[in-house]
């Protein structure tokens, strides 16, 4: 993580005290427990994972009517080096599951239960991770996330794995950063490259904490914070991830991929800057509006769906994110210079 995004001094990752950690165990186990419960609302669409092979690099996927998306989606990231991508479909009424079935390294589940009482998918994803994630390099991710990171158009993913391997690390973070279009959301041309129309980013305005007891960072800011959430940035939506992990079937994200358990990895920064990445957010497509309409009735994309009515709405008026302070985005480099990005000692 960069300089300018931090409001003092993180620090390192301290152990909890006795009893915070004991109950920080009976969480993770519960979780897990939780999942394997959950295991009976999927149903396989076709299963490839006879495919995975020793040290493969996987991608674990939920996602609902994303066909537009999705080409843009698998392309970078299976140029980026992920070999088998294992996906959870919610109940798509569009060509979802033919474009993810269509691709051979790709398994596919599917379900029509409720998004929001699995965790947001991750009940359904967490079976999964514990089934065919074991032992492997796991990138977690929505398909509005691009992940991208220091040298990654020159050093793919098994580069970046043993580079954190030779680090001792089991994880990495990356920064959720909302990419928009320079005029209003609806109006973009339609395209199926969202870094051709999703342009311009907030490059300064971003608190960052630690919170407890997990001793996750907890980043607000951008976009999203000063458009609809300026009169209770607390509401904001919390903008770091741990989307890359070296999996054990002993693990467990808690809130999205904002946190996992055990706690240790969380520990994605240093009293100085370590080796991190950034998810491209390409949420604000011109498919946004008509989106953020069905969400507003369906309610399954936040635990308590009425304080995000207002998000919605204001949403479905088809707004301009971008004003005088947005930055045009450049590549790595530039994130890097702004603070966004850090390749650690990683030249």
């Amino acid at each position: 993580m960069g300089r300018q995004t931090t409001t003092g001094p993180i620090g390192p990752l301290l152990p909890p005290d006795p009893i915070r950690a004991y109950r920080l165990r009976w969480k993770r186990r519960r979780l897990l427990a939780r999942a394997v419960r959950k295991r009976r609302q999927l149903t396989p669409v076709v299963d490839r994972t006879d495919r995975i092979e020793p040290g493969a690099i996987l991608l674990f996927l939920c996602c609902r009517n994303e066909a537009r998306r999705l080409p843009s989606f698998l392309n970078h990231h299976e140029a980026l080096g992920v070999d088998h991508i294992i996906a959870v479909d919610n109940g798509s009424t569009d060509d979802t599951v033919a474009h993810l079935t269509d691709r051979p390294n790709v398994s596919v589940w599917r379900t029509d239960h409720s998004y929001r009482l699995s965790r947001f998918g991750l009940d359904w994803i967490t079976w999964l991770m514990i089934r065919f994630g074991h032992g492997h390099w796991c990138l977690t991710l929505d398909a509005d996330e691009l992940l991208i990171y220091p040298h990654w158009q020159d050093r793919p993913l098994p580069a970046l794995t043993e580079r954190l391997v030779r680090e001792g690390r089991a994880s990495m973070g990356a920064l959720m950063l909302d990419l928009y279009p320079e005029g209003r959301l609806a109006d973009t041309a339609n395209d199926p490259d969202p870094l051709r129309t999703l342009t311009h980013f907030d490059a300064g305005n971003y608190t960052i904490r630690r919170q407890a007891p997990m001793g996750n960072l907890w980043i607000q800011g951008g976009p999203r914070a000063r458009n609809f959430f300026a009169e209770d940035p607390r509401r904001a939506p919390t903008l770091q991830k741990v989307p890359l992990i070296r999996w054990d079937r002993r693990y467990v994200y808690v809130n999205s991929t904002h946190a996992a358990l055990p706690r240790r990895l969380n520990g994605i920064y240093d009293e100085g800057e370590m080796l991190g990445g950034v998810l491209l957010h390409t949420k604000f497509m011109d498919t946004i509006v008509e989106k953020s309409s069905e969400e507003l009735l369906r309610r399954e994309h936040f635990a308590n769906a009425t304080l995000y009515d207002d998000y919605y709405t204001a949403l479905i008026d088809n707004p301009a994110l971008s004003c005088a302070f947005s930055t045009r985005y450049r590549g790595w480099r530039h994130l890097e210079a702004k603070g966004l990005m850090s390749r650690g000692d990683w030249v």
